[in-house]
């Protein structure tokens, strides 16, 4: 239920990548470890779903990771954000998965 309020509040928003305050900064932070842990491991490391950190990601063409993210993967458990995150929201968790956890 929380990670539902804080999509919701995350959904509400407006603001650029730029300018995502510290708190949907924070929610973000929380959507990837826990939604997105609970299909690739609660470390990222892989699980339903393939390892998703940065040192795995190294080939990966930022505008290739946006598209997965936003689109799913068909005839994979991987669903579509799109409906749910803003592109500068998805924008930010590239970056936060690129670097590591850090932004």
């Amino acid at each position: 239920m929380r990670s539902l309020a804080c999509l919701l509040y995350l959904l509400a928003s407006t603001a650029t990548a730029a300018e995502l305050s510290p708190v949907q900064q924070q929610g973000l932070e929380r959507l990837v470890l826990q939604d997105c842990g609970s299909c690739h491991g609660m470390t990222l490391k892989g699980g339903l779903g393939p390892d998703i950190r940065a040192q795995t990601l190294v080939d990966w063409e930022s505008d290739a990771l946006r598209m997965v993210i936003l689109d799913g993967v068909a005839g994979t458990p991987m669903p579509p954000w799109r409906p749910l995150l803003s592109d500068d929201e998805v924008d930010w968790i590239v970056n936060y998965l690129k670097k590591g956890g850090t932004q």
